[in-house]
C-alpha cells in the first residue's frame, strides 16, 4: 500500500511563504515568483498525505461535543487513517469520478472524513441541513448524488428524520451511511428506507485498510472535486463546481495570508457545508500544521459556544477564527472577564459588510484586529482582504487576494464587458484566477457562466479606490427602482446603522402602485436598547444623503432573518413586504383576504391571494403592482 509521501516535504516547507501583504505593490511581489513554484500539490489528496508525512501526530482536529467536556483529539496520522477508510468504504459502494456523495451533516469529525474521503473517489457534496426536504432532494439529484451521509437517530433524531423525507424524494440514491454516537445506546437502524440500503458508517469503516486507497485512482488539478451549492437568497441554490486546483490553491493561500503554522489554532464554528468553514478553518489549516477546534456539532449556532466563547479561546490558546456579522454582534454582548484571550492574532469577518459602529466597538472591548474580508462559493472562500500588514480600512473589503485578479467594469445587458470602471467609478465586481470555479453544474458547457476571458461576475456592485481597495456598493439584484429612479440600499443601511439602538439593518424595495418601489427598513435592536419605528424613520430623514432613498417604511424586528452562514436573508424581507402592502391595499378597497407570498422559480415571488368570490375586485387593486399574484378561493369543509 502507498505511505505518506515524505520527501516532498523539504521542497514544500521551502516553497509556501510569501512576505506580509502591505499593498498592492506586496500582491505583484508575491506574483513574481511564478504560482508553480509555490507548491506542488496535485490534489486535496495529496495535500492530506502530505501533511499526514509532515506533521504525524500532531493534533489535526479537537473536537469538543461540548463545551464542558474533554476534547477528542485526532491526529494528522489519524485523520488519512479514517480518510482512506472512507474512500475505500466509498469505492466499494460504486463511486466513480463523475459520481457524487452527499453529506447532510452537521459539524463532526466524520465530516472531514467524508469530505475528503469523497473528493479522492468521485465529487463531494455538502449540503445546508436547515433547507427544507424537497431542496435536498434537488440538489441530491442535481450533482448525480448516489450514496447520503446523514447523523444516525441516536446522534440528531431530527436531521434522522428529515433524511427520510429526502430519500424518498431523491429517486437516484443508492446507500445511506448514518452515523452513530459511538456510544452504543442507539436504536438498530433500518435495513432500508424506501428502497435505498443503510449502512452503519463506522461499523463499515472499521471493514475498510487505513493504508492506500484501493481504487489506485489519479486526481487530476483540474477533476472536479465538489459541489458546493449556493447560499440560494434567491431561487434554488445552484451547484458550482470545484475543482482540486481551485481549493488547494485556497488552502496554500490561506495559511500564507495568516502565516499558519504547526502551533496554530483555529476555531471552527462555521457550518462545514459552507466554503469558510472547510477551506479557512479547515483545509487551509491542515495544510500548514496546525490544528482546528470544532466547537460542538451546531457551531455558532449552539448558545452554550456563544456563552463561552472567550473561555474555549483561552482553554485551547486559539490563534483565530472566522465568524459573520451576526455573530461578532451577538459576541460582543459576551463579557472576557478573566479568559486570557491574548493568544488571538485574527478575526476574520466576511459574508456581508460589518456595520462600522460594530466594527469599532468589537475591536475597542476585545483588542482583536478584525480581517474584513470579501468571498463567496464561485471564488473558492477568499477573493479580497485587508492586508495583515498594511493599512485597515473599515467598511473596505480589502485589496485583492495574490494570484486572482479583481476589476470593477461596466457590462451591456448581456453580460459582456464593455470597459473596465475608473477609480471610484461604480461597477459590477469581477474575478478571475485560480481560486475561481469552472462554472455551475449544468447539461451545457460548464463554462457558460464565465466570460470569454474567464472572469465570473460575482453580481455585486463596488468600487476600487486608488490603492486599490475595494468597496462594496450594493447587489446589482438589489437595487430599489423607485419610478425609474435606482436606489443603493446600502446607503440607507450605512445610515441607520449609525443609530445607537440599531444592530442589524437591512433595506428593500417594497412594492407601490404608483412608483413600482419604495424603499423599507427592517432593523434588529441591540440588548437592551429601545426605539420605535417613527424614530428611525426620522434618524434616516435626517441621516440618508438621498431624499428618494429616504424609507416610507420601518420595522424592528425581534429577529433578523438570516442565511446558514449568518447573511442578511432579504428574499423573507420582500415576503413581509408584499403581504403587508397587499393586506393594507385590499383593506382600503373594503376587501379582507388572505395573503400568502411565495418563493416561485418564474417569478421569483409570487403572492397567493385567497378570498370567497372577489377575483375581480382583487385584480383590479392588486394589478397595479408589479408583484405577481394569483387569486384563489378557500377550500370548503368536507
Amino acid at each position: 500500500m502507498k505511505e505518506p509521501n515524505k520527501d516532498k516535504t523539504v521542497s514544500h516547507e521551502m516553497k509556501r511563504r510569501f512576505e506580509t501583504i502591505v499593498s498592492e505593490e506586496t500582491i505583484r511581489s508575491i506574483e513574481s515568483i511564478p504560482l508553480s513554484e509555490r507548491y506542488d500539490h496535485s490534489s486535496t489528496w495529496d495535500l492530506l498525505e502530505y501533511a499526514a508525512g509532515k506533521f504525524g501526530d500532531r493534533p489535526a482536529i479537537q473536537y469538543l461535543a461540548s463545551v464542558n467536556e474533554e476534547a477528542t483529539v485526532i491526529s494528522y496520522s489519524e485523520l488519512l487513517a479514517r480518510c482512506t477508510q472512507t474512500a475505500n468504504l466509498l469505492y466499494s459502494l460504486g463511486i466513480q469520478p463523475d459520481k457524487a456523495v452527499s453529506l447532510l451533516l452537521p459539524n463532526i469529525p466524520e465530516m472531514h472524513y467524508a469530505l475528503w474521503g469523497s473528493e479522492a473517489e468521485g465529487i463531494v457534496n455538502p449540503i445546508n441541513t436547515l433547507l427544507e426536504p424537497e431542496v435536498i432532494a434537488q440538489i441530491i439529484t442535481e450533482s448525480n448524488g448516489r450514496v447520503l451521509l446523514v447523523p444516525g437517530p441516536a446522534l440528531d433524531a431530527a436531521l434522522w428524520g428529515k433524511a427520510q423525507q429526502v430519500v424518498q424524494l431523491a429517486g437516484d440514491l443508492e446507500a445511506v451511511l448514518a452515523i452513530g454516537d459511538n456510544t452504543g445506546r442507539g436504536k438498530p437502524l433500518p435495513a432500508a428506507i424506501h428502497g435505498c440500503k443503510v449502512l452503519d458508517f463506522h461499523d463499515e469503516l472499521r471493514s475498510q485498510p487505513a493504508h492506500g486507497r484501493l481504487s489506485g485512482r489519479v486526481i487530476r488539478p483540474d477533476d472536479i472535486a465538489s459541489y458546493f451549492h449556493t447560499g440560494g437568497t434567491t431561487g434554488t441554490p445552484k451547484l458550482a463546481q470545484h475543482t482540486h486546483a481551485n481549493e488547494v490553491f485556497m488552502a496554500w493561500l490561506t495559511g500564507g495570508m495568516l502565516d499558519l503554522s504547526e502551533e496554530s489554532v483555529a476555531i471552527c464554528g462555521l457550518p462545514l457545508f459552507h466554503v469558510n468553514g472547510v477551506f479557512v478553518t479547515g483545509l487551509g489549516v491542515f495544510a500548514f500544521g496546525g490544528s482546528v477546534v470544532i466547537v460542538t456539532a451546531g457551531g455558532y449556532r449552539n448558545k452554550e459556544v456563544l456563552r463561552n466563547f472567550w473561555q474555549i479561546v483561552s482553554r485551547f490558546q486559539a490563534n483565530m477564527f472566522s465568524g459573520v456579522p451576526t455573530f461578532f454582534a451577538a459576541l460582543n454582548s459576551v463579557p472576557v472577564d478573566d479568559a486570557d484571550i491574548s493568544s488571538l492574532k485574527y478575526a476574520l469577518c466576511g459574508a456581508a459588510p460589518m456595520p462600522v459602529q460594530l466594527f469599532e466597538s468589537f475591536q475597542d472591548k476585545t483588542g482583536i484586529r478584525i480581517q474584513e474580508g470579501y468571498g463567496l462559493t464561485e471564488g473558492a472562500c477568499i477573493s479580497t482582504v485587508n492586508p495583515a500588514g498594511g493599512e485597515q480600512r473599515i467598511g473596505s473589503i480589502g485589496i485583492r487576494i495574490p494570484y486572482q485578479e479583481a476589476m470593477t467594469a461596466v457590462l451591456d445587458s448581456d453580460g459582456a464587458i464593455i470597459r473596465a470602471c475608473e477609480t471610484n467609478e461604480i461597477g459590477n465586481l469581477l474575478i478571475r484566477g485560480p481560486n475561481v470555479f469552472p462554472g455551475y453544474k449544468r447539461e451545457d458547457s460548464k463554462h457558460a457562466d464565465l466570460s470569454k476571458d474567464g472572469w465570473f461576475d460575482t453580481g455585486d456592485l463596488a468600487r476600487q479606490d486608488e490603492d486599490a481597495y475595494f468597496w462594496l456598493t450594493g447587489r446589482a439584484k438589489d437595487i430599489i427602482i423607485r419610478g425609474g429612479h435606482n436606489i443603493d440600499p446600502g446607503v440607507i443601511e450605512n445610515a441607520l446603522s449609525h443609530h445607537p439602538a440599531v444592530e442589524l439593518v437591512a433595506a428593500i424595495g417594497q412594492p407601490d402602485a404608483y412608483a413600482g418601489e419604495l424603499p423599507a427598513v427592517y432593523v434588529s435592536l441591540k440588548a437592551n436598547a429601545e426605539t420605535t419605528a417613527e424614530e428611525l424613520k426620522q434618524f434616516a430623514k435626517e441621516h440618508v444623503p438621498e431624499r428618494a432613498a429616504v424609507p416610507v417604511y420601518a420595522e424592528i424586528l425581534e429577529k433578523m432573518p438570516v442565511t446558514a452562514v449568518g447573511k442578511i436573508f432579504k428574499p423573507d424581507l420582500r415576503r413581509l413586504a408584499v403581504s403587508r402592502v397587499f393586506t393594507t391595499a385590499l383593506a382600503e378597497s373594503g376587501i379582507s383576504a388572505e395573503i400568502n407570498v411565495i418563493k416561485d422559480e418564474r417569478w421569483g415571488i409570487k403572492a397567493i391571494v385567497t378570498s370567497p368570490g372577489m377575483e375581480q375586485e382583487i385584480s383590479a387593486v392588486l394589478g397595479n403592482f408589479s408583484v405577481h399574484f394569483l387569486t384563489t378561493v378557500p377550500d370548503k369543509e368536507t
